[in-house]
Formats: structure tokens, sequence, C-alpha cells
């Protein structure tokens, strides 16, 4: 039996996905039943609570010999770094109450660093937390910048035929699918076969620039003219607030691009081996998100 936390997401569904498919256990940890229902009738054991609630937490846990452990993203949140803090202390404190053996702890690169990182700043945190849980295996997977981020960039596309981003043009830096990263989560959870706390790097299929990105996502749109536009952070912090963001939540993500453009985290040329590279290219990535972008155009042009 496993527990997945975050089962509603694009990571947290496919790990579920996969084991359910290869006929184990799984509980699926959700707030709201809907988005659980396909992995329901696929068989998972749907728990909806909260993930700050630890008595909840900790009975989804019981029972189960590992689980695939989250802070799911919340981008309304007042300080994002508390919430963090909050959902990770109940998940550690579950772990414990529960005699769970076991974590495969979702986090990011750049978290081996105490500051100026942003929203990876409570994911430091969290693996502090998880190391210090005695008798407790955990394994942090560490990936790069999600590919699915470039879908934010779709109405930017559609009104000026350009993706813009925080991000010097020139940056090169490893990106990664997430699917890819449920893979791999789904393959150590099945195997179990680490022992004390281990980290584990996951850097997508090869290094990119922005511009290359562009490149590959105005190819599969149709549109290969596509330009990459670099915007200053004040303009990109407004845009997140544009978004649905809090202003903690806006402030956070700028920090985290400006160490990206200063090589603090996520640094192109990091040393890759076979556990640290994965199978998506951007361009094949590109086709997904074309198909996206498709059916996005679509629903404004009928709206």
């Amino acid at each position: 039996m496993y527990a997945i936390t975050g089962a509603s997401g694009h990571i947290g569904r496919r790990v579920a996905e996969r084991l359910l498919s290869e006929k184990q256990q799984v509980r699926v940890i959700a707030r709201d039943r809907g988005h659980l229902l396909p992995l329901e009738q696929a068989g998972a054991e749907p728990w909806i609570g909260a993930l700050k609630d630890a008595e909840f937490l900790t009975r989804a846990f019981t029972g189960t010999q590992a689980v695939f452990a989250m802070i799911p993203p919340a981008y309304g949140e007042t300080i994002f770094r508390a919430y963090q803090n909050e959902v990770g202390r109940a998940i550690a404190k579950a772990v414990i109450s529960s005699g769970l053996k076991y974590v495969v702890n979702l986090s990011s690169v750049g978290a081996d660093l105490p500051y100026g990182t942003g929203p990876i700043l409570g994911l430091h945190d969290q693996e502090q937390r998880l190391d210090g849980l005695a008798g407790v295996n955990v394994l942090h997977l560490r990936p790069t910048f999600f590919m699915e981020n470039l879908q934010g960039a779709i109405p930017e596309i559609e009104s000026h035929n350009v993706l813009a981003l925080a991000l010097r043009s020139d940056l090169r830096f490893p990106a990664i699918a997430t699917r890819d990263i449920a893979d791999v989560a789904c393959e150590r959870l099945r195997k179990l076969d680490w022992h004390g706390s281990v980290v584990q790097n996951l850097l997508g299929e090869r290094d990119v620039t922005p511009t290359e990105m562009t490149a590959a996502i105005g190819k599969a749109i149709g549109q290969p003219d596509l330009a990459y536009k670099q915007v200053p952070y004040e303009e990109a912090q407004q845009g997140l607030l544009k978004m649905g963001c809090s202003p903690d939540v806006a402030r956070c993500m700028i920090e985290m691009f400006r160490a990206m453009n200063e090589g603090k985290v996520i640094v192109g040329g990091t040393p890759r081996t076979r556990e640290t590279t994965t199978r998506t290219s951007i361009e094949k990535f590109a086709l997904e998100f074309a198909a996206t972008f498709t059916a996005a155009t679509k629903t404004r042009k009928a709206a």
C-alpha cells in the first residue's frame, strides 16, 4: 500500500496512475474528491482532507509501506513559506506517528541552499525536517525547471507572438517534463532500495536556453517566427499578480528567477549521469504544448 499526497496534480496523479497500472494498492490524498474520481474509478482509495491536518495524514499514512510526499503550490497564500512549513510539519509529524519507514519527498534543485531561492526555501526547510526523523529512509527528488511552466506564457503568445519570461535569453539550464519526475518517483517507490537520507537530482533530457525552448514551441504551434522576450523583474512580478499570485508568492518567484539568472540555482552544465537524466526532450514536450495551446485558443475564441 502506498500513500500519494498531491494526487490531483500533474506529478502525484501520474505516480498514482503508474502504481495502479501495476496492480498496487494506492491511497490518493487531496482536498477535493471530484479531482480524484478517475483514480478512484481505477481502484485507488480516496482520502479527502487537508495536508495541514497531521491527524488526518497520520490515518492516511498508517498501514502504508511508503509515501510520495509533496507540498502543493498555493499561489494565493499570504506568507508562502509559512504555508509550506505548516504543511511540511504536518507531513513530518504524520510520518513519525504512523510508523512509516520510507518517504519519497518532492523537493527541487537548489534546496541545498539556505537563502535567496524564493519558493525553494520552503523545500530546503522540509528536507532538513525530514532528515531529522529517526529511523525514516528519505529520498529527496530534486527536479529542475518544469517544462509545464511554459504554459503560463500562452496568453502572451496569443496576443503578441512572444514567449516572455524573466530569464536571460542565453541562460542554459536543464528543463524537465513532470511526467518524468513522476516516473522516477514511481520506480523508487516500487524498489525502496535506499537507506537513510538520499538526494537524487533530476535534470531532464538536456540543458536548453529560453531561446531554444521558444524555437521548439514555435515550430510545434506553427509559428516559426515566435520570439523570446526577457521581461524586467518588475514587469514579471506585476504579471504574476495579475495571474492571481499573492504579493508574497510573486516576490518569491522573482527571487527564484533572479537566483537562476545569477547562476545560484539550476546552473547549466551540472554533471549528468544515467540516474539524473530523463527522457522527454523539449521538442517532444512542445508537441504537447501545441495541443494545450490549440485548446486554449479555441476556448478563448468561443468565449
